[in-house]
């Protein structure tokens, strides 16, 4: 059995070393650590992927494997999309989740006992419910700081690119690699310093 350790920040200017420290406290080697500086808002993320895989890549994690996390929300913050994460990396992989803030969370103990297994549902899915909450709230207090800037008079810089109507389903196929970056380019009708600033900015929603 392999244990792997992942963390997540949102932004590049956030730093990772509170929940790496938390996995040092528990024995991790920094060989088995993965981390992103993405938004939580989906799951395609460069290391993360290496750990679950994709639709050409195999997973790191195998049957057995204990993936530790420190918080469901460094996990993600859709509610959705954690619960699917979860159950694909339970069920199919068949490897285990650890969150270390929540105990109740250890499908390697849980799965053994049916009441154990139930409330550790229940608390899932209440967590996954906090963090996308979490989320919206965050873009609400933007948004109204933004409004509220404007009301003064304060410019916020300049105003960012719109992404094109199918910008998503075309990001995800160069991200899954079905596609070049050459190839989404030109689908998109994009330049390619428009087409990778539109990424780095899409990447830390």
């Amino acid at each position: 059995m392999a244990e792997y350790y992942y963390a997540r920040v949102s932004t590049k200017d956030q730093n990772l070393d509170r929940q790496i420290a938390e996995f040092k406290k528990l024995g991790a080697d920094d060989r088995y650590i993965y981390t992103d500086k993405a938004s939580g808002k989906d799951f395609i993320r460069k290391n993360y992927n290496l750990l679950v895989g994709t639709k050409t890549t195999s997973p790191l994690l195998r049957e057995g494997d204990l993936l530790t996390i420190y918080s469901i929300d460094r996990l993600g913050r859709n509610y959705t999309e954690i619960q699917k994460q979860w159950q694909y990396i339970t069920k199919d992989i068949k490897a285990n989740i650890r969150v270390i803030d929540m105990p109740l969370l250890n499908t390697a103990v849980s799965k053994e006992n049916l009441d154990s297994k139930f409330v550790s549902d229940l608390v899932l899915q209440i967590l996954c419910y906090v963090a996308q909450k979490e989320r919206e709230n965050i873009k609400i207090r933007q948004a109204q700081g933004i409004e509220a800037a404007k009301n003064k008079g304060i410019k916020l810089g300049r105003p960012r690119i719109t992404y094109p109507d199918n910008w998503s389903k075309i990001y995800v196929k160069w991200q899954n690699k079905e596609i070049t970056a050459n190839k989404a380019m030109e689908i998109l009708n994009l330049r390619r310093n428009t087409f990778y600033k539109l990424v780095n900015e899409y990447k830390q929603q």
